[in-house]
């Protein structure tokens, strides 16, 4: 059976009939050190980097005995699938070819998304989509505010971030204007000053019959760029903005 990893959410590890679950690895150091080694996996991370970010940049005194006795404890925990190699000072993850990672997977989705949208095939596009955001709109290692673990979550938010906003293009394009407007919403949310957002916004507000709203929408981009970044929108978005006044005169 495929072995399967779950990052996000509550960290387990399934192995055939073996359930690794969050509460199998060994602390709050243990659950850290697997989802730093599955996270890196298609590459080895040096003992000093992995205790590094295990301590917080401040490693105890005697932190290579303290390491191998964390990455012994790990090893009992994992399925006989897992493995953690150890050398040349590093350690890395091995998991087999076929292994499904979840993040893995929200990272393939969102290219698969987005290429069927180009592809004009919108159906496609919202299945991959939905795949993305349920994966990246669970927490990563919740409760753990080891330094480390911002790129990991801040990635999984710009990949969730892309994949609402395929979603809301592809909404768009099926007829869904309430839809596209909702996730348009959703991404500003997480990324206020997402231009394409607040084009998409637009858009829908446009195809609902509300161009009222849409402009209203584009004031909100423009006086929120002005105050916060003393920049303009960008020409992609004027133009869109260029659109609704003429549907409007």
């Amino acid at each position: 059976m495929t072995v399967r990893v779950y990052l996000t959410g509550n960290i387990a590890v399934e192995d055939g009939d073996l359930l690794v679950s969050e509460r199998s690895f060994p602390a709050r150091q243990g659950r850290l050190a697997f989802a730093v080694l599955a996270w890196e996996r298609r590459r080895a991370i040096s003992t000093e980097e992995f205790a590094d970010i295990l301590w917080d940049g401040e490693p105890p005194d005697a932190w290579q005995t303290a390491l191998r006795a964390l990455v012994s404890k790990l090893r009992a925990s994992l399925g006989a699938s897992a493995t953690i190699e150890q050398a040349f000072g590093c350690y890395q993850l091995r998991l087999p070819v076929d292994a499904w990672v979840d993040v893995e997977v929200a990272e393939e989705a969102i290219h698969e998304a987005e290429a069927a949208f180009r592809g004009d095939r919108p159906d496609e596009a919202t299945a991959w989509a939905l795949v993305t955001s349920a994966i990246a709109r669970r927490p990563f290692l919740a409760g753990d505010t080891t330094p480390w673990c911002d790129r990991p979550r801040e990635h999984l938010r710009h990949v969730r971030v892309r994949a609402l906003e395929v979603r809301g293009n592809a909404g768009l394009a099926r007829g869904d204007h309430v839809g596209a407007a909702t996730d348009a919403e959703a991404v500003l949310e997480l990324d206020p000053y997402r231009e394409s957002a607040h084009a998409l916004l637009m858009k829908a507000h446009v195809a609902e019959g509300n161009p009222a709203n849409a402009l209203a929408a584009y004031e909100r981009l423009r006086v929120k760029l002005a105050e916060d970044l003393g920049t303009s929108p960008s020409p992609e978005t004027e133009a869109v903005f260029l659109d609704v006044l003429a549907m409007r005169g």
